[in-house]
């Protein structure tokens, strides 16, 4: 249930992190059309201002033309001594207009000149006015032809980029909706499956995980292997059964036997066929029969492994399943007897892999002293903890390497075979 949690938790994780890629994506999207309005905006404020100072600049040069222009015509008045009667302003053909007043004016600007000085002047004043014509006419040119590119060309260009800004944000907004529909889509099927998978291979939902749950079997389970585990210092009740499924047996039935084994021996003629080990293996500390037999690794653990290794390594639940105890029992007598002698690839446990598994893990049970040792245990518990796994991996070895010699040797062995 913790992994199909951490698995939903993982689903999310995902979701959230695509929900803030797409939320920075759309930011910097929003930002860079941002940055493109403004700077097409900026140049159609500053196009619009340059013409707008161009037009300024046709009224100033008209002005000019208009003022040399009218100083011009009063001269002309003065010189042909035409006049308007009233002092009234008249408007000629084509709408441009007269000075009534002229002859008032003009003989202000011309009091006490003589007729050369008043050519002279002539000369300058139609020299102003065409170069303040020429001056209005170029202004109007230019005008006109930024006039015609700003509505012809920029503009438009203008106007296109806005309109692109705008689709931009548009698309970018209706890519990342779709992306959001697509993603959430697909991260609620993804908990649907993890919660109750459907098809053929359906396995491992948290409906399942949950209808697994069997309380009785865990609590028995749970008191069998505290028996193996604390077995010999267990003195409360003992429930009957076999041994090598995790029943202990009755605490005076291995001295009994082997007080019987004695006195059956000790009478002449009679229990012959009975043979006393003075070897026995099972039940006898690991450092003491590997010292007393001159082994590197002890020769159940060889045996039966090699046989594993040779006949059963394919089959399924080698060491899960148990074999049948009475003849889990006589191949260990058979290796309390005489080790030298058993030839397990020619005994018929050899035909049930499931009995010479159960034997060595009877032989492996019945160690007075654990493989790893009750003093290291909390050792390797602590290793076992540590989060890093390098560091995990090196605090397991200083362990390893702190037992002793026989322990150390019989678990390399040991590690090779559950390996294979």
């Amino acid at each position: 249930m913790m992994r199909i949690h951490e698995t939903l938790s993982d689903n999310r994780l995902r979701f959230a992190g695509k929900l803030t890629e797409m939320s920075d994506e759309l930011s910097n999207l929003a930002k860079e059309v941002d940055k493109n309005r403004k700077q097409t905006r900026e140049t159609g404020l500053r196009l619009e201002k340059n013409l707008q100072d161009a037009e300024n600049g046709v009224e100033k040069a008209r002005s000019r033309f208009d003022a040399t222009a009218e100083d011009l015509e009063r001269l002309l008045l003065l010189k042909s001594g035409e006049s308007a009667k009233g002092g009234e302003l008249q408007t000629g053909p084509g709408g441009k207009r007269t000075l009534g007043k002229a002859i008032g004016k003009s003989g202000l600007l011309f009091k006490n000149k003589n007729p050369q000085q008043i050519l002279k002047q002539e000369e300058e004043i139609r020299a102003r006015t065409s170069t303040a014509s020429d001056a209005f006419r170029k202004e109007v040119l230019s005008t006109q032809g930024m006039r015609q590119e700003y509505f012809n060309l920029q503009l438009p260009r203008i106007l296109r980029s806005l309109k692109e800004s705008s689709e931009e944000i548009d698309n970018g907004t209706q890519y990342h909706l779709a992306r959001y529909a697509f993603l959430y889509e697909t991260t609620l099927l993804s908990d649907a499956m993890t919660v109750s998978p459907v098809g053929a291979d359906a396995t491992g939902g948290l409906k399942a995980a949950v209808e697994a749950i069997d309380s009785r079997t865990d609590f028995k389970q749970y008191v069998q292997n505290y028996q193996i585990v604390h077995g010999r210092e267990y003195k409360g009740p003992r429930r009957e059964g076999p041994y090598e499924e995790g029943f202990l047996p009755p605490p005076s039935s291995s001295s009994a036997s082997a007080a019987m084994n004695k006195s059956i021996g000790g009478i002449g003629g009679v229990g012959q066929n009975k043979v006393v080990s003075t070897r026995p293996i099972f039940g006898v500390d690991l450092s003491t029969q590997m010292t007393r037999d001159g082994v590197d690794v002890p020769p159940i653990l060889e045996k039966c492994a090699e046989a594993i290794e040779q006949v059963g390594i394919t089959n399924m639940g080698i060491y899960r399943l148990s074999g049948t105890s009475s003849k889990v029992q006589r191949l260990k007598n058979l290796f309390d007897q005489d080790w030298t002698s058993v030839d397990l690839m020619n005994d018929e446990a050899i035909n049930d892999i499931n009995i010479v598994a159960g034997c060595l893990k009877l032989w492996f049970r019945e160690l007075p002293e654990p493989l790893l040792t009750y003093e290291l245990y909390p050792g390797f518990i602590e290793a076992a903890k540590v989060e890093n796994e390098r560091l995990r991996h090196i605090r397991l070895h200083e362990r390893v390497n702190e037992l002793p010699d026989a322990n150390y040797a019989t678990l390399k062995y040991l590690m090779g075979h559950l390996d294979k």
